[in-house]
C-alpha cells in the first residue's frame, strides 16, 4: 500500500505548471521545480515518477484548470461568436500579471512536430471543438465555411498567445482581435 500524499496536489500542480510555463520543460531543472512546489526532489519523484511525470500531471492540470475554465467562463455554450471574442480578449490579461504565455503554445513550440506532447493535441482538439460549436450557433457562419474558420481561429488564438509571450504591444493585438471578429460577423 502506497503512502498518502501529504500535500495539496492541486496547489503543487499549479506551481509546477507556472514553472514550466516560465522556463519550459527543458529549462526547468529539478531544483527549479523543488523551489516552485516546495517539495523535495525525492517527494516529486515518489509522487510523479520524476520530472516528466510531474510535467504530464501539471499539463493535465493546465488543460482542466486553465483552458477548460477559460472556455467555460468566456465562451460557454450559447455564447456564439460574441463569446469567442470575449475569449480572445481574455488572452491579453494573464491572471498572474506575467507574460509567461500558454503552456500549450509554449510546449508545442518547444517540443516541435516530432515530439509533440499528447496534451497539446487534446488542447487543440478542445479549442477546435469549442470554436466550431460557437460558430455553429451564429447565423453569420455557414456549415461549408465553418471548418476553415475554425482552423483560422485556432491559428489566431495561438498567434495571440505567442505575441503576448513575446511582449508585443497589447493594444495592437486587441485592435487585431476586434478587426478579425468584425470581419467574421460581416461574413
Amino acid at each position: 500500500m502506497g503512502r498518502t500524499r501529504e500535500f495539496d496536489e492541486s496547489v503543487v500542480l499549479a506551481k509546477a505548471m507556472h514553472a514550466f510555463r516560465r522556463k519550459g520543460y527543458a529549462g526547468s531543472s529539478v531544483r527549479d521545480l523543488e523551489q516552485a512546489t516546495g517539495l523535495s526532489g525525492g517527494s516529486l519523484y515518489h509522487a510523479y515518477g520524476g520530472k516528466r511525470g510531474l510535467f504530464d500531471a501539471a499539463f493535465e492540470h493546465y488543460n482542466s484548470a486553465v483552458l477548460q475554465a477559460r472556455l467555460d467562463r468566456y465562451a460557454p455554450p450559447g455564447s456564439g461568436v460574441e463569446g469567442l471574442q470575449k475569449l480572445f480578449r481574455s488572452l491579453l490579461h494573464e491572471p498572474d500579471g506575467e507574460r509567461s504565455g500558454c503552456l500549450i503554445t509554449n510546449t508545442a513550440v518547444e517540443f516541435g512536430p516530432h515530439a509533440t506532447h499528447p496534451c497539446v493535441g487534446r488542447a487543440f482538439d478542445l479549442l477546435e471543438r469549442t470554436f466550431d460549436e460557437r460558430l455553429a450557433e451564429s447565423a453569420a457562419t455557414t456549415d461549408d465555411k465553418r471548418s476553415a474558420l475554425t482552423t483560422r481561429l485556432l491559428t489566431l488564438y495561438q498567434g495571440v498567445l505567442v505575441l503576448v509571450r513575446a511582449g508585443y504591444d497589447l493594444d495592437s493585438v486587441e485592435r487585431m482581435i476586434t478587426n478579425e471578429f468584425h470581419q467574421l460577423t460581416k461574413g
